[in-house]
């Protein structure tokens, strides 16, 4: 039995370890979630065998040793023998200890469980990869998302099941992109359902009200050694600096065929859409460096990953540790 566990345990493992290995190389479009989902059903299962089989098992083997031994001394003792050498405690122990195949399935489930709880419904670690929301966000900051704030939502499936607070104009949103669900992107909403937004010469409007916006000293960027313009960005009650290239055009080059397509008129000055019934329009705070709504259309509700809000680490600058709007 040990060793028929042992070789599925060990094919168990190889077979994460491939995936994990064909998705490091490319080979193969990954998925965390259910990859951790998985890791958790498989080490649960390991764990709730041990305690119901294996660990019975393993005490009842450490018992018979302990009987054995007590048999002899006294039987020992009955032949005048009153000083009986011999610990058996080092031999007990390692009957009780679990195997390598436990150690490294049932004995990590604890671990990867809090893992799938807090990532699945609490909190989710993000690397912000590109420069899209500068100068809210950089290249390398680890954001934390609020995975409850929005509602709660079965892993994997990404079904809510609980409702919650509903996505407000000015939020930092994760999502899962339209055209390629696998990859997550990170932009703010601009546009709730119902409403229309216009973003034309470079300014943003909604619901055909000019959305206010202050000029703010010039941002330099030190990854392409280039200054933009900047802007305080005041929608709803959220407050946030944008940027714009002025070597840019306003109109939209390439924007694909996304579904309500219809529902967008594009011009030379920029684009105007009309927000679908759950849906979302997303822009980038770098507006002249954003693949974001204007170019693939609107997010579905269904989409939404969670509520971005705190900046928990930059290697290269700690001084960006911190909260953000």
């Amino acid at each position: 039995m040990q060793a028929l566990m042992a070789s599925i345990t060990g094919v168990v493992l190889a077979a994460f370890g491939a995936y994990g290995a064909a998705w490091y190389a490319g080979w193969v479009e990954g998925n965390f979630a259910l990859l951790l989902f998985l890791a958790t059903v498989v080490t649960g299962v390991y764990w709730v065998a041990d305690r119901l089989v294996f660990l019975p098992q393993r005490r009842a083997a450490a018992d018979q040793l302990l009987e054995e031994h007590t048999r002899r001394r006294k039987a020992l003792e009955a032949q005048g023998f009153t000083q009986v050498e011999g610990d058996i405690e080092p031999a007990r122990q390692k009957l009780l200890a679990q195997p390598w195949w436990l150690d490294w399935t049932a004995g990590l489930f604890p671990v990867i469980l809090a893992v799938f709880v807090l990532r699945s419904f609490l909190f989710e670690p993000f690397k912000i990869p590109s420069g899209s929301m500068i100068p809210t966000l950089r290249v390398g900051d680890l954001i934390l998302v609020n995975k409850f704030h929005y509602g709660v939502r079965l892993p994997v499936l990404n079904t809510k099941v609980i409702d919650n607070h509903s996505p407000q104009r000015g939020d930092v949103l994760v999502f899962r992109y339209p055209p390629q669900p696998s990859l997550d992107y990170i932009k703010r909403v601009v546009g709730v359902p119902g409403d229309e937004i216009s973003y034309l010469n470079k300014k943003l409007s909604v619901n055909g009200q000019p959305v206010p916006r202050a000029a703010q000293p010039d941002f330099f960027d030190r990854d392409s050694m280039s200054y933009s313009k900047q802007f305080r960005e005041t929608l709803g009650s959220k407050s946030y600096n944008t940027l714009n290239d002025d070597a840019r055009p306003a109109f939209i080059p390439g924007a694909a065929a996304f579904p309500f397509h219809d529902n967008c008129r594009y011009t030379v000055e920029g684009v105007t859409c009309k927000v679908p019934a759950g849906h979302y329009f997303m822009l980038g705070d770098n507006r002249d460096n954003s693949l974001d709504s204007r170019f693939w259309g609107f997010v579905p509700e269904e989409n939404i990953v969670g509520k971005a809000f705190f900046v928990w680490m930059n290697f290269g600058d700690l001084g960006r540790i911190g909260s953000f709007e």
